[in-house]
């Protein structure tokens, strides 16, 4: 399988086909001047329509990089540097691309680079060079919103009823999490429905509402959706909700909550499956075919940004050059999550880890070594969100929603967004304390999300349970976010070490710890949590309590 190129449409051409005479050339809109990437019909600046096309001079600051180990293609092989690029024309324009003819440990974020073209085809990918003058000008990109600033960006209440507060989870389940099972997913989702149904003290006829994310059969990231399930269990439901552009993983709840809201449904049953470790196998034997096509709409797969890592690796490197932080300081989060592991049977890794085991362990794409990534399982979680006034006949101590944070605040574009943290985590966090008077001192247990040790980072940042770029500080020996530590982090292993159940998952431990069911690793007299979910996609956290 060799790496997908760009697919050429009336809106791309231009870019994909300047090389052919040695000329980097941008969107550029002709009302305000603004160069535009990725290329689109409208200026997102001055939102007039009247858009063309500029040559630029090649040359721009080397923004970020990651130099990649675990993926490649048989004519892109690892390792190569990933990179991002801002233009000196304007360094709101980050362009993914590879560094090339330059050795990874030479390259510093800052420098200049210029532009080079390799031709594949009938595209020619914009590649870049350290410049020839080291001391060539620069213009590094600057946050359009600081990250201390994005509480001043929130809308606040449209009205002073809440509508958190009209729903409760009522029942969880989860299926049996293992590594390639290889059991069809449907399976897996029925499992978890059966087990939330029952704890909830309903059966399949109460379920008026199905939610779902992502709603896919695809790279192992789900059953097919509500269509799927509906079919195979007859429900009959009167609203449904299923997709992508929704708040995270976490979103089909946060949609099941609206939908109580306004009358929609009484009992809604919100559902994730994953069956990433059997795909990846029957890939492996050629029983399944690969995602990726020969072209793709995407401008980071060509230059091998296959992965969520390699995007997430570059934030992770301008968090360490502008704040001091070190591998050591992920290195704390993910022994954690080994060590709240150790004391949950469910979890895929129990072994203990120690901070050379996690320093010592293969590279990923830097600085990501194995450790740092969450753990592709198989399994699926269900949540039943019921309306308030029946929770309180449910026969389990219901878990109520004191509030959500779902605000965008910055950029969706993986590589145009927020510099330093992770993309859609410092909007969403300012957004659930605006809803709210409780805050980070009141959380007895925090459920963030962590597909990789960075996304953690983020959240604890974002969320306020430590200052901006003082996550170095706060993690440093672990102590803080041991479960009797200033804030109990991910107490079932997190992703990294239970599996990847996405932000289901991790709801599901927090409404364990809130009914005070989760054995050796329960947090005591736990009342409050947070959890959050996704990253680099839309995404959403929201507050839960165990009182009405």
């Amino acid at each position: 399988m060799t790496r997908p190129l760009p697919q050429l449409t009336v809106l791309n051409e231009f870019f994909w086909t300047a090389g052919a005479d040695g000329e980097l050339r941008i969107q550029e809109c002709t009302s305000c001047q603004s160069l535009i990437h990725p290329p689109a019909p409208v200026c997102r600046y001055c939102r007039q329509t009247k858009m063309g096309v500029r040559a630029v001079s090649g040359r721009g600051t080397l923004a970020g990089f990651s130099v990649n180990h675990r993926f490649g293609f048989p004519d892109l092989p690892p390792p190569y540097v990933v990179a991002e690029v801002a233009l000196i024309e304007d360094p709101r324009v980050r362009l993914t691309t590879n560094i090339v003819d330059a050795d990874p440990d030479s390259l510093a974020i800052g420098q200049p680079v210029e532009v080079t073209f390799q031709q594949i085809d009938d595209v020619w990918l914009p590649l870049f060079v350290p410049a020839e003058d080291p001391d060539a000008p620069t213009a590094m990109p600057e946050d359009l919103i600081p990250p201390e600033r994005f509480a001043e960006h929130v809308r606040p209440m449209l009205t002073a009823e809440k509508f958190e507060k009209h729903s409760a989870i009522t029942g969880i389940g989860m299926s049996t999490i293992g590594r390639r099972l290889m059991v069809p997913p449907l399976s897996l989702t029925i499992e978890a429905a059966e087990k939330a149904v029952a704890d909830a003290g309903l059966t399949f006829d109460d379920i008026d509402g199905l939610s779902t994310y992502p709603g896919l059969d695809m790279m192992g990231m789900g059953e097919g959706g509500v269509s799927v399930l509906e079919g195979a269990l007859g429900l009959r439901p009167t609203w449904i909700n299923g997709g992508m552009d929704t708040f995270g993983p976490g979103g089909s709840v946060i949609a099941a909550m609206m939908a109580i809201a306004t009358g929609m449904a009484r009992h809604v049953l919100c559902f994730r499956t994953l069956w990433e470790a059997t795909f990846q196998q029957l890939m492996k034997e050629g029983r399944m075919a690969p995602p990726m096509g020969a072209r793709t709409s995407s401008f980071q797969h060509p230059f091998g940004a296959t992965s969520a890592a390699h995007v997430l690796a570059q934030n992770a490197s301008r968090h360490f050059h502008r704040y001091g932080t070190t591998r050591e300081t992920l290195g704390w989060i993910a022994l954690n999550q080994r060590a709240n592991a150790a004391l949950n049977p469910t979890a895929i890794y129990r072994d203990p880890m120690t901070m050379d085991d996690y320093l010592s362990a293969r590279p990923i794409t830097t600085p990501f070594g194995l450790y740092d990534c969450d753990v592709p399982c198989d399994g699926a979680v269900a949540v039943i969100v019921s309306a308030a006034e029946a929770a309180k006949d449910a026969p389990k101590k219901p878990v109520y929603f004191e509030a959500v944070g779902t605000q965008i605040i910055e950029r969706l574009d993986w590589d145009q967004t927020t510099l330093t943290h992770e993309p859609q985590v410092l909007g969403q966090s300012a957004h659930l304390w605006s809803r709210t008077s409780l805050r980070p001192g009141d959380v007895d247990v925090a459920e963030l999300y962590d597909g990789f040790t960075f996304n953690c980072l983020s959240w604890l940042e974002g969320l306020g349970f430590c200052g901006i770029g003082e996550a170095k500080d706060f993690l440093d020996g672990g102590r803080a976010i041991a479960r009797d530590g200033v804030i109990p982090l991910n107490t079932h292993g997190g992703q990294l070490s239970h599996g990847r159940t996405h932000g289901m998952g991790l709801i599901h431990e927090a409404v364990t710890q809130l009914r005070g069911e989760a054995g050796e690793r329960q947090v005591a007299g736990a009342k409050v949590a947070v959890a959050s979910s996704g990253g680099l996609t839309p995404s959403g956290v929201m507050l839960m309590r165990t009182d009405a």
